[in-house]
């Protein structure tokens, strides 16, 4: 719009002031990018009205400033630096009044703020839009008297026109600036609720929250009720990692906000009684409580070295965020909770297994009359079977073989109750069914709820080869001989159950070479490599498992091996057989050999 200046006589007739101004409203209507429009703004007067050095100066109601948005011919530090309250300098004596200052020579007005040295003269026009400031503009020039009444009321009327252009770009770029931020926020929220680990979390969220609000300090802090304490779980200056003091719950601005579970947003903290000094240089606070479902959970604090920093919109923004924040810091303490709990059970669980090590014999020592062989792996850490060997004399040996019910440490423990008692009852040798009963009397008065075991107790007899079975419930033992397979029926209710029970026992008198296999129930019970037959995937009565058959086949085609190639060669063939189904229960296999 190049429109020649012609002194005083520009706009000597109405029409010609009337299509300008309808040219500066059209120029300035055509965006709402800012930075765009205040240049067509400093093009658009500099066309009528000549200077040297021009500004429009933006009003913040939150920090009652003056702040130079847009200017030519001034010094880059003074237009990145140059904040003026209302009265201060000719500038804010227009903001202030909100009417229009001509200064002809600025040298005569106290009020002027020395921009350049040769600063003359000075026009300042304020503007308004329905009774509110928006903002000035200010023109200056090198001349006395540059400007004249007609260059004041032509650029009040600009001004009159502008003022509504910048206040609805200023409007759009503040809901556009909402619309991101609650773009980010959606995005956020679903960052935040896939991260687990409490500290990469935490470090997530100042990160994301710097991206949003510029802050110079950044605090999370954990609420611990029953110390009615806030627990700097995570601090951040600049871009490093700091320590900050835990707070009292109703202490500082921290703790005021936690308390009364409102965002407290203070403009300068050397005026707020309640600001607790973490660093001399922090002017400005926000502090946002963390509520979940009616419970605190923390506060996040921001901090800023500049006064009034923070927003009403920056307040939004962390009141939005709060929840997510809250409900992803509940579920990664939870989970750190959990991860601890399961350290420590698994740090107990590896002293139950050590401790059943000692309790329960590895390798087996020498029985008279028979070679034994052993294999024994537990479904969980540790095993619910039990299996031991007593000496009662030169000539007979106690073999009790047994299973807990359930699996994992309390079956273990209860498993060890069951050896401890029975290592103080063989010692005084008794017949096995006599035994097996004041067992099972003895763990009836230590009863255990949901407890009990099944339990067979062998006594073996190298001067009569013979072998006395009594069973609590177990699977009965599978004798071979001579390549065939001979039942030996042994039936009881297990042991820790019921009162009043007795218990039958049957003798087996041995053949050289026969083959005595004890199994408990996990071995028949594995199932086979078949996802089908997992319980996830609806097990039936009808899904395969390794099975009595199976294992007799197998115990009738090596019944000739050694003992301990016997057990081996049963566990490879359970593990061919289930291929990566995991251990359906624990299991045991004691081959005894006559010799």
């Amino acid at each position: 719009m190049a429109v020649p200046r012609k002194g005083v006589v520009r706009f000597r007739e109405r029409a010609e002031l009337l299509d300008f101004l309808l040219q500066v409203s059209t120029v300035t209507a055509e965006t709402l990018d800012l930075d765009r429009l205040l240049a067509n703004v400093a093009e658009i007067v500099k066309e009528v009205i000549p200077y040297e050095l021009f500004a429009i100066l933006l009003y913040t109601e939150r920090s009652r400033t003056l702040k130079m948005r847009y200017s030519i011919g001034h010094r880059d530090e003074v237009a990145r630096s140059l904040l003026i309250g209302p009265g201060e300098g000719i500038t804010g004596a227009a903001a202030q009044s909100r009417r229009p200052i001509l200064v002809g020579d600025v040298r005569t007005d106290p009020r002027y703020l020395n921009a350049l040295d040769a600063v003359r003269a000075e026009l300042t026009v304020p503007m308004l839009v329905r009774g509110k400031l928006v903002g000035v503009i200010d023109l200056q020039s090198t001349r006395l008297n540059a400007f004249s009444e007609q260059d004041r009321a032509l650029l009040e009327l600009i001004a009159s026109r502008v003022g509504i252009a910048i206040d609805n770009a200023r409007l759009y770029r503040r809901v556009e600036r909402q619309n991101r931020t609650l773009r980010a926020l959606a995005h956020l929220s679903h960052e935040f609720s896939s991260i687990l680990e409490i500290d990469e979390l935490l470090t997530r969220i100042a990160v994301t929250i710097h991206a949003l609000i510029g802050f110079d300090a950044f605090s999370i802090f954990l609420y611990e009720e029953d110390r009615r304490l806030l627990r700097c779980r995570f601090s951040q200056r600049y871009d490093e990692k700091t320590t900050v003091e835990n707070i009292e719950y109703g202490k500082g601005i921290t703790g005021a906000a936690a308390q009364s579970r409102q965002a407290i947003r203070v403009a300068d903290v050397t005026q707020d009684p309640r600001y607790i000094a973490s660093h001399s240089d922090i002017r400005s606070e926000v502090a946002v409580p963390l509520i979940l479902r009616d419970r605190m959970i923390g506060v996040i604090d921001l901090e800023s070295e500049k006064l009034g920093f923070f927003t009403d919109d920056h307040v939004r923004a962390l009141t939005l965020l709060a929840p997510q924040i809250s409900t992803s810091v509940e579920n990664a303490r939870l989970y750190e909770e959990l991860a601890q709990r399961e350290q420590s059970m698994e740090q107990d669980l590896q002293a139950a297994y050590k401790l059943q090590s000692v309790l329960m014999p590895r390798s087996i020592t020498e029985i008279l009359g028979v070679d034994v062989g052993l294999n024994t792996r537990p479904a969980r850490a540790i095993s619910g079977d039990l299996y031991d060997f007593f000496e009662q004399g030169d000539e007979y040996t106690l073999i009790a073989f047994g299973d807990v019910s359930g699996k994992g440490a309390a079956a273990a423990l209860y498993g060890a109750l069951i050896s401890g008692l029975l290592r103080t009852m063989a010692a005084r040798r008794r017949s096995p069914a006599e035994l097996m009963k004041s067992l099972n009397e003895a763990l009836l008065e230590r009863r255990v709820d949901s407890q009990y075991a099944t339990l067979s107790l062998i006594v073996w007899s190298a001067r009569t080869r013979t072998f006395t079975v009594v069973s609590a419930g177990t699977l009965p033992p599978m004798l071979c001989r001579k390549g065939e397979i001979i039942e030996a029926r042994a039936e009881g209710v297990p042991i820790g159950l019921l009162e009043g029970q007795s218990y039958e026992q049957v003798e087996i008198v041995a053949e050289t070479d026969d083959v005595l296999v004890l199994c408990s129930d996990g071995v028949e019970d594995q199932l086979e490599d078949d996802l089908s037959a997992l319980p996830e995937a609806g097990l039936t009565e009808d899904a395969e498992t390794y099975g009595h058959e199976r294992l007799a086949k197998m115990v009738m085609s090596n019944y000739e091996n050694d003992p301990q190639q016997l057990a081996d060669k049963i566990f490879a063939d359970i593990d061919a057989f289930r291929g990566a189904t995991p251990l359906t229960d624990d299991q045991t296999v004691i081959v005894l050999k006559v010799l």
